[in-house]
Protein backbone atom coordinates (compact mmCIF):
# COMPACT_ATOMS: atom_id res chain seq x y z
CA UNK A 1 0.00 0.00 0.00
CA UNK A 2 2.88 2.34 0.67
CA UNK A 3 4.75 1.68 -2.57
CA UNK A 4 3.91 5.15 -3.83
CA UNK A 5 5.84 6.62 -0.87
CA UNK A 6 9.09 4.96 -1.95
CA UNK A 7 10.50 7.94 -3.78
CA UNK A 8 13.82 7.63 -5.56
CA UNK A 9 16.19 10.47 -6.39
CA UNK A 10 14.89 10.51 -9.97
CA UNK A 11 11.30 10.87 -8.70
CA UNK A 12 12.28 13.89 -6.60
CA UNK A 13 14.23 15.39 -9.51
CA UNK A 14 11.26 14.80 -11.81
CA UNK A 15 8.90 16.63 -9.43
CA UNK A 16 11.30 19.55 -8.99
CA UNK A 17 11.80 19.96 -12.74
CA UNK A 18 8.06 19.88 -13.42
CA UNK A 19 7.40 22.37 -10.61
CA UNK A 20 10.12 24.68 -11.94
CA UNK A 21 8.75 24.45 -15.47
CA UNK A 22 5.22 25.24 -14.32
CA UNK A 23 6.48 28.18 -12.25
CA UNK A 24 8.28 29.79 -15.18
CA UNK A 25 5.34 29.16 -17.53
CA UNK A 26 3.13 30.90 -14.97
CA UNK A 27 5.54 33.86 -14.83
CA UNK A 28 5.63 34.04 -18.63
CA UNK A 29 1.83 34.13 -18.90
CA UNK A 30 1.11 36.21 -15.81
CA UNK A 31 -0.86 39.33 -16.63
CA UNK A 32 -2.22 37.93 -19.90
CA UNK A 33 -5.59 36.39 -20.77
CA UNK A 34 -3.83 33.05 -21.31
CA UNK A 35 -3.04 32.73 -17.59
CA UNK A 36 -6.65 31.79 -16.78
CA UNK A 37 -6.55 29.04 -19.42
CA UNK A 38 -3.21 27.80 -18.07
CA UNK A 39 -4.57 27.61 -14.50
CA UNK A 40 -7.64 25.72 -15.73
CA UNK A 41 -5.48 23.20 -17.60
CA UNK A 42 -3.18 22.77 -14.59
CA UNK A 43 -6.18 22.04 -12.33
CA UNK A 44 -7.56 19.45 -14.77
CA UNK A 45 -4.17 17.69 -14.94
CA UNK A 46 -3.88 17.75 -11.14
CA UNK A 47 -7.34 16.22 -10.71
CA UNK A 48 -6.49 13.62 -13.35
CA UNK A 49 -3.33 12.58 -11.49
CA UNK A 50 -5.23 12.39 -8.18
CA UNK A 51 -7.91 10.15 -9.70
CA UNK A 52 -5.17 7.93 -11.13
CA UNK A 53 -3.49 7.64 -7.72
CA UNK A 54 -6.84 6.78 -6.11
CA UNK A 55 -7.51 4.24 -8.91
CA UNK A 56 -10.76 5.93 -9.94
CA UNK A 57 -10.56 4.33 -13.37
CA UNK A 58 -13.70 5.74 -14.98
CA UNK A 59 -13.07 9.37 -14.01
CA UNK A 60 -9.32 9.20 -14.67
CA UNK A 61 -9.98 7.59 -18.07
CA UNK A 62 -12.46 10.34 -18.98
CA UNK A 63 -10.08 13.11 -17.91
CA UNK A 64 -7.19 11.43 -19.73
CA UNK A 65 -9.23 11.34 -22.95
CA UNK A 66 -10.19 15.01 -22.57
CA UNK A 67 -6.55 15.99 -22.04
CA UNK A 68 -5.43 14.00 -25.08
CA UNK A 69 -8.08 15.58 -27.29
CA UNK A 70 -7.36 19.00 -25.80
CA UNK A 71 -3.71 18.98 -26.92
CA UNK A 72 -4.65 20.39 -30.33
CA UNK A 73 -6.90 23.00 -28.71
CA UNK A 74 -4.04 24.05 -26.43
CA UNK A 75 -1.73 24.55 -29.42
CA UNK A 76 -4.38 26.74 -31.05
CA UNK A 77 -5.00 28.81 -27.92
CA UNK A 78 -1.31 29.33 -27.20
CA UNK A 79 -0.33 29.70 -30.87
CA UNK A 80 1.26 33.18 -30.45
CA UNK A 81 3.36 32.01 -27.48
CA UNK A 82 4.42 28.80 -29.28
CA UNK A 83 5.35 30.80 -32.39
CA UNK A 84 7.44 33.25 -30.37
CA UNK A 85 9.26 30.40 -28.62
CA UNK A 86 10.03 28.58 -31.89
CA UNK A 87 11.16 31.82 -33.52
CA UNK A 88 13.47 32.44 -30.56
CA UNK A 89 14.99 28.96 -30.95
CA UNK A 90 15.45 29.48 -34.69
CA UNK A 91 17.14 32.87 -34.30
CA UNK A 92 19.34 32.06 -31.30
CA UNK A 93 23.05 31.52 -31.71
CA UNK A 94 23.57 28.24 -29.83
CA UNK A 95 27.29 28.82 -29.65
CA UNK A 96 26.52 31.63 -27.22
CA UNK A 97 25.27 29.42 -24.39
CA UNK A 98 25.03 32.26 -21.89
CA UNK A 99 22.81 34.31 -24.22
CA UNK A 100 20.56 31.31 -24.93
CA UNK A 101 20.00 30.60 -21.26
CA UNK A 102 19.30 34.27 -20.67
CA UNK A 103 16.62 34.18 -23.36
CA UNK A 104 14.92 31.24 -21.66
CA UNK A 105 14.97 33.18 -18.36
CA UNK A 106 15.80 30.06 -16.36
CA UNK A 107 18.95 31.42 -14.71
CA UNK A 108 17.50 34.54 -13.12
CA UNK A 109 14.28 35.37 -11.38
CA UNK A 110 14.25 38.72 -13.12
CA UNK A 111 16.32 40.18 -15.94
CA UNK A 112 16.97 43.78 -15.02
CA UNK A 113 17.52 46.25 -17.80
CA UNK A 114 19.87 49.20 -17.89
CA UNK A 115 17.80 50.89 -20.59
CA UNK A 116 17.18 54.60 -20.05
CA UNK A 117 13.43 54.44 -20.54
CA UNK A 118 12.85 58.01 -19.38
CA UNK A 119 15.13 59.42 -22.08
CA UNK A 120 13.46 57.31 -24.77
CA UNK A 121 9.95 58.40 -23.75
CA UNK A 122 11.03 62.04 -23.43
CA UNK A 123 12.43 61.84 -26.95
CA UNK A 124 9.09 60.56 -28.18
CA UNK A 125 7.40 63.49 -26.42
CA UNK A 126 9.72 65.94 -28.17
CA UNK A 127 9.12 64.30 -31.55
CA UNK A 128 5.39 64.32 -30.88
CA UNK A 129 5.35 68.10 -30.51
CA UNK A 130 6.82 68.55 -34.00
CA UNK A 131 4.82 65.62 -35.46
CA UNK A 132 8.01 63.84 -36.43
CA UNK A 133 7.30 60.18 -37.16
CA UNK A 134 9.30 57.57 -35.25
CA UNK A 135 9.37 53.83 -34.63
CA UNK A 136 11.51 52.57 -31.74
CA UNK A 137 11.91 48.85 -31.00
CA UNK A 138 13.05 47.84 -27.51
CA UNK A 139 14.72 44.43 -27.64
CA UNK A 140 14.09 42.11 -24.70
CA UNK A 141 15.03 38.41 -24.68
CA UNK A 142 14.24 37.41 -28.28
CA UNK A 143 17.09 37.84 -30.73
CA UNK A 144 16.32 40.33 -33.52
CA UNK A 145 19.17 39.45 -35.87
CA UNK A 146 16.65 38.39 -38.50
CA UNK A 147 15.51 42.04 -38.87
CA UNK A 148 18.70 43.88 -37.91
CA UNK A 149 20.31 42.76 -41.15
CA UNK A 150 17.76 44.79 -43.13
CA UNK A 151 19.06 48.07 -41.70
CA UNK A 152 22.30 49.81 -40.78
CA UNK A 153 24.32 48.74 -37.77
CA UNK A 154 25.05 51.33 -35.11
CA UNK A 155 26.48 51.26 -31.62
CA UNK A 156 25.63 54.46 -29.76
CA UNK A 157 24.50 54.98 -26.21
CA UNK A 158 20.92 56.15 -25.90
CA UNK A 159 20.53 59.89 -25.61
CA UNK A 160 17.89 62.33 -26.76
CA UNK A 161 19.92 64.37 -29.31
CA UNK A 162 21.01 61.24 -31.22
CA UNK A 163 17.49 59.78 -31.32
CA UNK A 164 16.01 63.08 -32.46
CA UNK A 165 18.64 63.47 -35.17
CA UNK A 166 17.95 59.94 -36.47
CA UNK A 167 14.23 60.64 -36.95
CA UNK A 168 14.70 64.21 -38.25
CA UNK A 169 12.76 64.37 -41.52
CA UNK A 170 15.80 65.22 -43.66
CA UNK A 171 18.01 62.59 -42.02
CA UNK A 172 19.04 59.65 -44.26
CA UNK A 173 18.30 57.34 -41.30
CA UNK A 174 14.74 58.43 -40.52
CA UNK A 175 13.00 55.75 -42.60
CA UNK A 176 12.39 52.43 -40.87
CA UNK A 177 12.80 51.46 -37.24
CA UNK A 178 15.49 51.96 -34.62
CA UNK A 179 16.39 48.98 -32.43
CA UNK A 180 17.58 49.59 -28.87
CA UNK A 181 19.18 46.84 -26.83
CA UNK A 182 19.99 47.40 -23.16
CA UNK A 183 20.98 51.08 -23.40
CA UNK A 184 22.46 51.20 -26.90
CA UNK A 185 21.08 51.99 -30.33
CA UNK A 186 22.26 48.98 -32.32
CA UNK A 187 20.48 49.41 -35.68
CA UNK A 188 18.67 52.04 -37.74
CA UNK A 189 16.57 52.00 -40.94
CA UNK A 190 15.37 48.50 -40.00
CA UNK A 191 12.55 46.97 -42.05
CA UNK A 192 10.07 45.12 -39.82
CA UNK A 193 7.56 42.40 -40.79
CA UNK A 194 4.07 43.83 -41.30
CA UNK A 195 1.00 42.57 -39.47
CA UNK A 196 -2.00 41.27 -41.39
CA UNK A 197 -4.44 42.65 -38.83
CA UNK A 198 -7.27 44.89 -39.98
CA UNK A 199 -6.37 48.30 -38.56
CA UNK A 200 -8.30 51.58 -38.73
CA UNK A 201 -7.22 53.81 -41.60
CA UNK A 202 -5.65 56.33 -39.21
CA UNK A 203 -2.87 53.84 -38.47
CA UNK A 204 -0.07 53.67 -41.03
CA UNK A 205 2.85 51.40 -41.86
CA UNK A 206 4.70 52.23 -38.64
CA UNK A 207 1.84 50.87 -36.55
CA UNK A 208 1.43 47.82 -38.76
CA UNK A 209 5.19 47.12 -38.54
CA UNK A 210 5.21 47.55 -34.75
CA UNK A 211 2.30 45.15 -34.37
CA UNK A 212 3.96 42.70 -36.75
CA UNK A 213 7.28 42.46 -34.89
CA UNK A 214 5.62 42.30 -31.45
CA UNK A 215 3.37 39.48 -32.67
CA UNK A 216 6.43 37.43 -33.59
CA UNK A 217 8.77 38.37 -30.72
CA UNK A 218 8.61 39.71 -27.16
CA UNK A 219 9.89 43.14 -28.18
CA UNK A 220 8.20 46.39 -27.18
CA UNK A 221 7.52 49.24 -29.61
CA UNK A 222 7.00 52.98 -29.32
CA UNK A 223 5.51 54.87 -32.26
CA UNK A 224 5.13 58.58 -32.89
CA UNK A 225 2.49 59.30 -35.51
CA UNK A 226 3.59 61.68 -38.26
CA UNK A 227 -0.03 62.76 -38.84
CA UNK A 228 -1.27 63.33 -35.27
CA UNK A 229 1.86 63.29 -33.12
CA UNK A 230 0.21 60.65 -30.94
CA UNK A 231 2.52 58.25 -29.09
CA UNK A 232 1.49 54.58 -29.19
CA UNK A 233 2.87 51.76 -27.09
CA UNK A 234 2.69 48.25 -28.60
CA UNK A 235 3.18 44.96 -26.77
CA UNK A 236 2.29 41.42 -27.91
CA UNK A 237 0.69 42.81 -31.05
CA UNK A 238 -1.71 45.00 -29.10
CA UNK A 239 -1.99 48.67 -28.19
CA UNK A 240 -1.30 49.31 -24.49
CA UNK A 241 -3.31 52.20 -23.05
CA UNK A 242 -1.79 54.68 -20.62
CA UNK A 243 -2.90 57.95 -19.03
CA UNK A 244 0.32 59.94 -18.65
CA UNK A 245 3.98 60.02 -19.59
CA UNK A 246 4.97 58.84 -16.12
CA UNK A 247 2.61 55.88 -16.38
CA UNK A 248 4.04 54.99 -19.78
CA UNK A 249 7.57 55.04 -18.37
CA UNK A 250 6.56 52.77 -15.50
CA UNK A 251 4.73 50.38 -17.86
CA UNK A 252 7.79 50.02 -20.08
CA UNK A 253 10.13 49.55 -17.13
CA UNK A 254 7.86 46.85 -15.73
CA UNK A 255 7.59 45.06 -19.10
CA UNK A 256 11.35 45.18 -19.68
CA UNK A 257 11.97 43.45 -16.35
Amino acid sequence: MLDFLNFTFLDVLDILLVATLLYYIYKLLKGTVAINIFIGIALIVLIWKITQALQMEMLSGLLGTLISLGAIAILIVFQPEVRKFLLMLGSTNFTNRRNFLKQLKFLKTEIHTTMDVETIVNTCEALSKTKTGALIVLERTHNLDFVKSTGDKMYAEVNQPILESIFYKNSPLHDGAVIIKENFIIATRVVLPLSNKNLPSRFGLRHRAAIGVTEKTDTLCLIVSEETGEISYIKDGEFVLYKSTNELIELIRYDLN
